[in-house]
């Protein structure tokens, strides 16, 4: 049994307006300055709050006194068209058709069309399933282009109680009479943390963390770049350990590749703070083929994207077609994507790296 809450952008005031509680769980909204409505959802140990009409876009997180989002100078989300204009988000559902950092032969938006996209509706969800209670949101877009693509999506996002990891999801239905091109990433923006350790399921060698040759037009390489790409071809390790924080101004992209897999088919990465805690991500890929690795680290922007699943590299639509990267979804056809991610205190952590630590093993055999 699930119980369903409509939500409607007049509900969001300068006050928090709480809408929903159940024991240690609360959902409650409010409306930045800039007039972006935003849904926060709780339990005893922190929050998430997402963008509901505004790409279902995860503006921030913060469990046990930990803010887990990068830092750049949007202090609050602003509107845009494109992710660019809001660029200070936790997370984002980078795509549909269109996905990555365009080339000179592409004339596509940065991530695509979805980020920033308006909402038409969204609501609350209150119910129980095999692993417990749960809250979730749920938005709705109806995208629809006059001789072009049709296709109904709903990101959501669920929290349990005293749970410090949550679920991002993304379904989408392709409601044309043709076969419809699909990219998708779930783009999430960790902070950068100087000394943590990025710990994955196999071993850093160049066959398992590949760095990106491409040079993206809004970086300009120097001979020390191109020279630091070389080197870090050859030893991938050397990132390993975020201590050399200059190694990421200009960034840095990686592929990880042959991800070992437990036995309910997901994988799991996770950044581990100095503290011993940390924060973690999991998810099938199967579903989501490829991992890309972004790290950051400049004067206005400071993230650790350690781990973003996706059905396709960010190299722009062009590439990623030559690449055989872009998936078709024929008419009618759906498509699902989650994933688990957020906080791991000091003994969850400890767990995760001996879970992580198995996978590798597995990785090799």
């Amino acid at each position: 049994m699930i119980a369903t809450i409509p939500l409607h952008p007049g509900l969001c005031g300068e006050a928090p307006r709480e809408v929903f509680r159940a024991g240690e769980m609360r959902a409650t909204l409010h409306r930045y300055p800039t007039g972006i409505g935003a849904l926060r959802l709780a339990n005893a140990r922190g929050m998430v709050e997402v963008l509901p009409w505004m790409g279902g876009m995860i503006w921030s997180a913060c469990f046990d006194g930990v803010d887990l989002a990068m830092t750049s100078g949007f202090d609050m989300p602003r509107p845009a068209t494109g992710i660019g204009g809001t660029y200070g988000c936790f997370a984002f559902h980078s795509g549909l058709l269109r996905n990555g950092v365009p080339a000179a032969e592409d004339d596509h938006a940065a991530h695509g069309e979805f980020p920033c996209a308006e909402m038409r509706s969204a609501w609350l969800e209150w119910g129980e399933d095999a692993e417990g209670p749960f809250l979730r949101a749920v938005s709705e877009r109806d995208h629809v282009v006059g001789f072009g693509p049709h296709y109904l999506a709903h990101p959501s996002l669920t929290l349990r109680p005293g749970a410090t990891l949550f679920d991002i999801g993304l379904g989408v239905e392709n409601r044309s009479g043709k076969p419809m091109e699909l990219m998708y990433m779930c783009h999430v923006n960790f902070a950068f943390v100087p000394g943590a350790e990025l710990i994955q399921a196999a071993p850093y060698t160049p066959e398992h963390v590949t760095v990106r040759r491409a040079v993206p037009a809004h970086v300009t390489p120097d001979a020390d770049y191109l020279a630091l790409i070389d080197d870090l071809a050859r030893d991938p390790a050397r990132m390993a350990r975020l201590d050399e924080s200059a190694l990421y101004d200009p960034e840095q992209v990686f592929y990880l590749s042959g991800l070992g897999t437990d036995a309910r088919g997901e994988t799991h990465l996770m950044l581990r703070r100095p503290e011993g805690d940390g924060f973690a991500l999991s998810y099938r890929p199967d579903a989501l083929p490829h991992c890309v690795r972004w790290i950051l680290n400049d004067p206005d922007q400071k993230v650790a994207a350690f781990a973003l699943p996706s059905t396709c590299q960010p190299e722009g639509y062009a590439a990623e077609r030559r690449k055989g990267h872009v998936r078709l979804l024929p008419p009618g056809g759906r498509a699902a994507f989650a994933v688990r991610l957020g906080y791991l205190d000091r003994t969850a952590a400890a767990r995760m790296d001996r879970t992580i630590s198995s996978l590798t093993i597995s990785s090799l055999a």
